[in-house]
């Protein structure tokens, strides 16, 4: 039986959105009071995946209580994923779930990050076919497909909620964290194909952080001819606007 790691570990600070998860020769990030932090990270058994994310407010405690916006957005986060994990259920569509967390953060004025989607989960499949997208834009409405619920699907439930625009972008922060594709092509580098041969022995379809390989300097090389010709893919650390 196949089990470990369904997705790294990542701890994204403040107008960091997700996926900070930082390779072994990285510089460390020191916490300070007052920082708001994302914990997140999943496990499978038999490629039957559960994740789970948490936010802590650095030193706050029943004597010191968190205060002002950081207060107003845990709570929007809160609130908004007690709602959305209510509206999950057989016969329900996906987009009342969207409009209940849009709602619930604007009452808080808080924005869902926007386009970010919530995936089915299924055995060995960490994004499933069926979404719950935050916060579309028209265009991202167009396209997303409506969906219902139905009976024992799984659900990796993201509520992700900002105080500024709600827009995430890449700044300069490397990736560390990526998964195999379907796509297939032939590979040139003798470092490439080395590294797509643990990824698919070590990892197959789930996510891994680059520094979990032996000799990360290698797979820092052979992750790049993979990346683009889209056989492995990244997940970019995304960031707000202060």
């Amino acid at each position: 039986m196949k089990k470990g790691v369904a997705f790294p570990t990542c701890l994204s600070v403040n107008n960091c959105i997700c996926h900070f998860s930082p390779a072994r020769n990285d510089p460390d990030y020191l916490l300070k009071e007052n920082d708001v932090v994302k914990v997140d990270l999943g496990a499978h058994i038999d490629g039957f995946i559960a994740v789970t994310a948490h936010t802590i407010v650095v030193g706050a405690t029943p004597e010191n209580k968190c205060k002002g916006r950081a207060a107003d957005v845990v709570l929007a986060a809160y609130h908004a994923s007690q709602a959305a994990l209510r509206l999950l259920k057989e016969g329900t569509g996906n987009y009342a779930v969207t409009d209940a967390v849009q709602k619930i953060a604007s009452d808080f004025k808080c924005k869902p990050i926007e386009g970010m989607l919530s995936h089915q989960l299924k055995q060995f499949k960490i994004d499933g076919e069926k979404t719950i997208i935050q916060n579309p834009t028209v265009a991202q409405k167009k396209e997303h497909e409506k969906c219902e619920f139905e009976k024992y699907e799984v659900y990796a439930m993201d509520v992700l909620i900002s105080t500024g625009e709600g827009l995430g972008k890449e700044q300069d922060t490397r990736v560390a964290i990526y998964k195999k594709t379907e796509e297939n092509y032939m590979l040139k580098l003798k470092a490439s194909r080395a590294f797509f041969g643990e990824v698919k022995r070590k990892y197959g379809s789930m996510p891994f952080n680059l520094r979990n390989f032996e000799e990360e300097a290698k797979a820092k090389l052979g992750v790049n001819e993979c990346v683009t010709h889209k056989m492995v893919e990244p997940f970019q650390v995304l960031y707000e606007k202060h």
